[in-house]
């Protein structure tokens, strides 16, 4: 089992916008597996936590292709925290792909082509090159002009000069225009770190020399040192891209340049789909890179919630995507218990019924978790991790308050409620939310189950 490292606190100048589950860094597991009581952001479903530790050591080893887990259990219960807790420990380099069983269903794409683009894109392709590049500090940028031999007027480029400078030495180049243009769009200028691939001409700046780090007092700029080595050098490139992205860059129409080309592209509807000739020629291609050694292939996560919203057709493809040799690894979440499976109850006939709406042969398929509703002391906990999470002060009086709205009505309401408790509290002039604040936006919001025996009493004095 691997260790799970301790949340650092990111240092960032700009505050990022704080979203229902950004207090959840991790799974909050030791280095033997076993779930602590509050870590990483998480609190409570132990059992849970370390099913997911053990689903998350068989991905890393990639020993899960084929199988899917099921995340069961009421709402509010961490089903999405456990997923995206899977995610922050896999790391940013494996895709992680998360979508709603409801996304499926769209005018524009079949059900089975929006499947497919997010299997695609939960399946990351990791491209090695060793590529030809020129790289150093730019010393000189001397653009030479000359008469454009198309008509009378103006001047046009006949070649660029540059000259690039490393610890070792320095080299002068004479390049094309069209490399001048690509210099002219990256913002180059004398005193940049620069490379140049050999064979595509594309520039990049990696950054400003160090050797002009005293030259402002305040500058918004990324200084680098000066490259070592020789000016012309052999460099590994690694890039990451997804097949989805693959896709995309190969089925996006070009057209030609007249107006009606132009017109055409932007009455066409924005989603179109792939055909399954490209795709199968471009797995061709991967193939053939993966066995050359060029690149290498990374299963991600594809994160399906609701999964009882999908009806027969996306269970049947589902079960065919799972055999694909190429397939992520898939994790589905469901609040549902016995009911009918959407779509199996056509032309009048009784639905079938199974467990979590998900029919018996996809069942078979997955190792499914159970998450159980929280008690009060990890009620107490979560809605402390959150306040602290969105740099709001409680008292103690209000945090008992909160604790015990969420054991009366659910974990959701009572964190709902921070954010309305603490404006009251500031409109009034308190640097804590008291438990005054909370009574107040109590009495001004209703839950659902309250909601719901307030419309029932109103139907019945009707009646």
């Amino acid at each position: 089992m691997t260790e799970t490292p301790a949340a650092s606190a990111p240092t960032s100048a700009r505050d990022a916008r704080i979203a229902t589950h950004s207090h959840i860094k991790g799974l909050g597991l030791d280095e033997n597996g076993q779930a602590l009581p509050a870590a990483r952001g998480f609190v409570g479903q132990r059992a849970a936590r370390e099913a997911a530790g053990l689903v998350l050591d068989l991905i890393k080893q990639r020993r899960f292709a084929g199988r899917a887990l099921l995340l069961a259990g009421g709402p509010g219960t961490g089903k999405t925290a456990l997923a995206l807790g899977l995610a922050h420990e896999l790391g940013q380099k494996v895709p992680f792909c998360p979508m709603v069983g409801s996304e499926v269903y769209s005018t524009e794409v079949k059900k089975t082509e929006v499947l497919m683009e997010n299997f695609r894109r939960a399946i990351g392709l990791r491209v090695r090159e060793t590529k030809e590049v020129y790289e150093g500090e730019l010393t000189e940028l001397t653009p030479t002009e000359t008469e454009n031999p198309l008509s009378g007027y103006g001047k046009t480029i006949a070649h660029v000069v540059i000259a690039l400078k490393t610890v070792k030495g320095t080299k002068q180049l004479r390049l094309d225009p069209s490399i001048y243009e690509s210099i002219l769009k990256e913002r180059v200028s004398v005193g940049d770190v620069i490379y140049i691939e050999a064979n595509t001409g594309a520039v990049k700046r990696v950054g400003r020399s160090d050797a002009y780090a005293t030259e402002f007092d305040l500058e918004a700029d990324e200084y680098v040192a000066l490259p070592k080595g020789d000016v012309q050098k052999r460099k590994e490139v690694v890039q990451d891209v997804t097949l989805h992205d693959l896709d995309m860059a190969n089925a996006r129409p070009q057209g030609g340049q007249d107006i009606m080309s132009v017109v055409g592209q932007l009455v066409r509807g924005r989603r179109t789909e792939v055909t399954e000739k490209l795709r199968s020629e471009i797995n061709r291609v991967v193939d053939k890179y993966i066995q050359q050694g060029i690149a290498e292939l990374v299963p991600g996560v594809l994160f399906i919630d609701e999964v009882h919203m999908l009806d027969m057709e996306c269970f049947a493809y589902l079960n065919r995507a799972l055999e694909s040799p190429i397939s992520p690894h898939v994790i589905l979440a469901t609040n549902r218990g016995m009911c009918t499976v959407r779509g199996s109850d056509a032309d009048g006939e009784a639905g079938i019924v199974a467990p979590h709406g998900i029919p018996f042969d996809l069942l078979d398929r997955c190792l499914i978790v159970r998450t159980l509703p929280y008690d009060e002391n990890e009620i107490r906990e979560v809605i402390s991790i959150r306040t602290r999470t969105e740099g709001i002060v409680l008292d103690a009086q209000a945090l008992d308050a909160l604790t015990a709205l969420g054991r009366e009505t659910s974990l959701r309401f009572a964190l709902q409620l921070i954010a309305p408790a603490s404006i009251l509290a500031s409109t009034s002039g308190h640097s804590e939310i008291t438990l005054e604040d909370v009574q107040t936006a109590r009495l001004l919001f209703n839950d659902a189950r309250s909601s719901a025996r307030a419309l029932s009493a109103n139907t019945m004095d009707i009646a």
